[in-house]
C-alpha cells in the first residue's frame, strides 16, 4: 500500500456542463454553491451571473477556505465563503443574503479530500484514520472505529454501505483494536471477506469506508435537513440541484424532489380531485442525469455519479412538466 503524506490533483467538477444547462444560472442571480470543495462547479456559475451577480460558498471543511481566498480573484462575479454545515448556513441563510435564485450541492467526498492521504478517506493510501470533512470536530473514524460496540459499527457498515459482510468485518475490527490507520482497517476488512470478494470487481474496503465516512460526517442526516432548507430559502422560480454519487443520497434526493411536484394525492378510485393539492415544483429533467461515456473515461470517479434538479413553482397552475425546457 501506499504511503505519502499529500497528493496534488487538479481538480475536475462532476456533470458541470449539465449542471450549467439545467440551473441556467443568469446574469444578476444569487446563487449559493453548498459545496465548494475544489471550486469547479463554482466557476462556471461565476462565469454565468457575470459581475451583477453574487455567489455564496459553502463548505465546512477549512481547507475550502483556503482554495477559495485563491480563486476568488479569479472568479467572474462577487463572492463570498461561509464555512460550516451547509444545512445550517441554509436554515439561516435569507436572514443574510437574501433569498438565493439557485442553489445545488454535490455532495459526499471530493476528489480533494480524497487525495490528500494524510485526511485519511481513502483506502489506496496508508494514513492515520480521520476522515473528517470538518477538521474541528471531535468525532473522527478512529474513535468510531476503535470504540463503537461491535453490533453499532456493524449496522452502520451495514446500513450506509449497504455491506453484505457487514457482521464479519465488525467483528474483525473488534478483535484487530486497536486499529490506527487506514491501512490496517484495509488489512482488517481483508481478513474479514471470502476470497471471491477480496479479488472481485471493485475494491473490498471501498464500502466500509464509505459507510464510516458517512457516520462520521453525519452525511445523509445533514441532507435531510439540507433538501427543506434550501428549497424554503428559494425565490418564486428558483432552482435546485444535488449531485449524488452513491443510492443512499439518490433515492433522497429523488424521494423529496418526486413529494414536490406532486400533484392531486387524492385516492385513485376518487373520479375528480377533492383535495386541491397542487404541486411546488417542476422536475428539471425526467430521469437522473449521469455522466457520458467520456467523462468517465477523463475521470473515473463521476461513474456513479447522478444528477437531479427542480424549479420553484410560482403558484397552482403553473406546473412545469418533467419534460419542460430541461435546459433552462
Amino acid at each position: 500500500m501506499a504511503t505519502l503524506t499529500y497528493m496534488p490533483t487538479e481538480h475536475v467538477p462532476v456533470l458541470a456542463t449539465e449542471l450549467v444547462a439545467l440551473l441556467d444560472p443568469r446574469p444578476g442571480e444569487l446563487v449559493v454553491d453548498c459545496t465548494f470543495g475544489g471550486g469547479g462547479h463554482a466557476r462556471l456559475v461565476a462565469e454565468r451571473i457575470g459581475p451583477a451577480g453574487t455567489l455564496v460558498c459553502v463548505d465546512r471543511d477549512p481547507a475550502s477556505a483556503d482554495r477559495f481566498a485563491e480563486l476568488e480573484p479569479q472568479l467572474d462575479c462577487p463572492a463570498r465563503f461561509v464555512g460550516g454545515d451547509f444545512a445550517e448556513v441554509l436554515e439561516r441563510l435569507d436572514r443574510h443574503s437574501g433569498r438565493p435564485d439557485v442553489v445545488y450541492m454535490d455532495l459526499g467526498v471530493s476528489s480533494l479530500q480524497l487525495d490528500a492521504a494524510e485526511r485519511g478517506f481513502s483506502y489506496s493510501y496508508d494514513a492515520p484514520l480521520d476522515m473528517r470533512m470538518d477538521t474541528n470536530q471531535e468525532l473522527s473514524a478512529r474513535e468510531l472505529v476503535n470504540e463503537w460496540p461491535q453490533a453499532r459499527l456493524e449496522a452502520t457498515i451495514r446500513k450506509f454501505g449497504e455491506e453484505r459482510h457487514a457482521r464479519s468485518i465488525a467483528a474483525v475490527i473488534v478483535r484487530r483494536r486497536p486499529v490506527e490507520t487506514t491501512g490496517e482497517l484495509v488489512e482488517a476488512i481483508r481478513a474479514a471477506v471470502p476470497p471471491a470478494y477480496r479479488f472481485g470487481r471493485g475494491h473490498p474496503a471501498k464500502r466500509s469506508f464509505q459507510a464510516i465516512r458517512i457516520a462520521v460526517n453525519g452525511e445523509l442526516e445533514s441532507l435531510d435537513r439540507a433538501l427543506p432548507a434550501a428549497w424554503a430559502s428559494l425565490r418564486e422560480g428558483g432552482r435546485l440541484a444535488a449531485i449524488s454519487f452513491h443510492s443512499l443520497e439518490d433515492r433522497r434526493v429523488k424521494r423529496y424532489f418526486a413529494e414536490l411536484a406532486r400533484g392531486c394525492v387524492c385516492p385513485p378510485e376518487l373520479p375528480v380531485c377533492r383535495c386541491g393539492h397542487e404541486p411546488e415544483a417542476g422536475l428539471l429533467a425526467r430521469r437522473a442525469v449521469k455522466p457520458t461515456p467520456d467523462e468517465i473515461e477523463r475521470n473515473p470517479r463521476a461513474g456513479s455519479a447522478r444528477l437531479r434538479a427542480a424549479r420553484k413553482l410560482a403558484g397552482a397552475g403553473s406546473f412545469l412538466t418533467e419534460g419542460e425546457n430541461p435546459q433552462g
